[in-house]
């Protein structure tokens, strides 16, 4: 193995990468040609990209080393590969967001902000990664791109709709990646995929430059193997972007420097009620095994969680369908059926129910709200199982039949409803497959969920190795 392929397939790879490459140890363009070509040799059974940016990657990593041979400094990612799931920006590409319709778009021609952001910070950019049609999707199967498929398992979900996302990290071609969160499209495939990930608080990181899904609902924020790795790429991510509407007016708050007190003064309590019941058994205790490792016994129950995935249901579908509108009515035949429909369905939901599910919202996020003036953080399951095999439609919960693609983010909606952040930490299960946790923190306050995502890793209960 190459000290570069030892670099992105070994533990931390962002951080160690970033570090050599500023200390001339390695040059960024033998990192990028080393993931490079692991993505040529290997995504053929993956299916993470959709496109490789091969000559701009090079480019990119030329014009890092440069700088740092200049004497200049070449950022807090230098020469670190990444990847953006293919409904962000890329400069000469499509926007094709998982549908066939948008890939006879014009090339954009200009990158998105999350890009430009992290070329400001020296990463690389690789190319653009496969993702559930419209973002409406939480198994990571692109019924015209085909399946992303899971590292760990071939034969398993990604999860999605940000399963390439998920799968190109978790396979170890690329460190980082970004993905988009909606109702659960960064935690899904984070969970079954056994990586980590970070849905941001609503208006933390600008969407400028993205297709959108749910505007009052959609996210954008990093994937990583390691909690240090996804703490960097978040704080070269975040900040106020006038581009984009929602963008909170507020400074960068860095959440790097502080993840090395782990969960030292947090209060910790695990989701109670709606989140104890519902998933198989691995994924509560999954959550129980956390919560011993950090010594955390105080359960709290969210209150009426099972109306706000409901409310959150109306929400998006009401949106989606709205702005699919004119497509459906043109090209319906262009999209995934099973997108479409839903879609159809969204278009015909009466006003007044849109209307009662955003107060029902209101209300929620204030009662949420309170209970964070007694905890920082809270704990609960990521999703109910862990990879589900390609193309299976149902799974079994609690002695009952239930859809597959609806119900992966039964923990992850009652969170995105109302834009609090959430991580989610991998744990290992010896002879299974890996299922994940949401560590959920008070908005604007990612540091504490980062800070107890670090603890677990550094305790040795979360991991996120390179799938074989």
């Amino acid at each position: 193995m190459s000290a570069a392929e030892d670099l992105l397939l070994g533990d931390g790879p962002a951080e160690r990468i970033a570090a050599a490459v500023r200390a001339g140890k390695i040059a960024a363009r033998a990192v990028a040609e080393a993931a490079l070509a692991h993505i040529a040799a290997k995504d053929c059974v993956v299916n993470a990209f959709t496109d490789v940016t091969r000559e701009r990657a090079l480019a990119e990593a030329d014009a890092v080393d440069a700088a740092r041979a200049a004497g200049r400094d070449p950022g807090p990612l230098a020469g670190v590969p990444y990847a953006v799931k293919n409904l962000v920006d890329i400069a000469g590409l499509p926007t094709r967001a998982g549908s066939r319709i948008n890939r006879e778009r014009p090339s954009a021609v200009r990158d998105g902000a999350v890009v430009l952001r992290m070329k400001a910070a020296g990463a690389v950019l690789l190319g653009a990664l496969n993702m559930g049609e419209y973002a409406y999707d939480f198994t990571g199967e692109n019924a015209h791109d085909g399946p992303s498929r899971n590292p760990r398992d071939p034969g398993r979900m990604s999860g999605g709709s940000s399963g390439g996302s998920g799968a190109a990290v978790a396979a170890g071609f690329v460190p980082l990646a970004v993905g988009s969160d909606t109702n659960g499209s960064i935690r899904v495939p984070s969970s079954l995929c056994g990586i980590f990930g970070l849905k941001p608080t609503f208006g933390r990181v600008s969407r400028a430059g993205s297709f959108p899904f749910v505007a009052s609902l959609d996210h954008l924020g990093p994937l990583a193997r390691s909690v240090r790795d996804l703490a960097i790429a978040y704080d070269a991510m975040q900040g106020h972007d006038s581009a984009d509407p929602v963008s909170a007016n507020r400074h960068a708050e860095p959440a790097a420097p502080a993840i090395e007190q782990g969960a030292t003064g947090l209060r910790i309590a695990v989701a109670a009620g709606y989140f104890e019941r519902g998933g198989a058994p691995e994924a509560h205790q999954a959550v129980e095994v956390a919560a011993a490792s950090l010594g955390v016994s105080r359960r709290i129950a969210i209150p009426e969680a099972h109306r706000a995935r409901a409310a959150a249901y109306v929400i998006t579908a009401s949106e989606g369908g709205a702005l699919h509108r004119e497509r459906l009515a043109a090209r319906a035949a262009d999209f995934d059926p099973a997108t479409r429909d839903r879609f159809i369905a969204g278009a015909l939901i009466p006003a007044a129910w849109y209307v009662q599910a955003q107060r029902f919202r209101r209300w929620y996020r204030a009662r949420v709200l309170e209970l964070f003036r007694e905890v920082h953080v809270l704990l609960a399951p990521a999703t109910p199982v862990t990879a589900p095999a390609l193309g299976q439609a149902v799974m079994t919960l609690g002695g009952t039949e239930i859809p597959v693609r609806a119900n992966l983010g039964l923990f992850t909606q009652p969170i995105s409803f109302i834009g609090l952040p959430a991580a989610v930490a991998p744990l290992p299960r010896p002879g299974g497959l890996p299922i994940g946790i949401q560590i959920i923190a008070a908005p604007w306050c990612e540091a504490d969920a980062l800070r107890v995502a670090y603890e677990l890793e550094r305790r040795g209960v979360a991991r996120a190795p390179a799938a074989p």
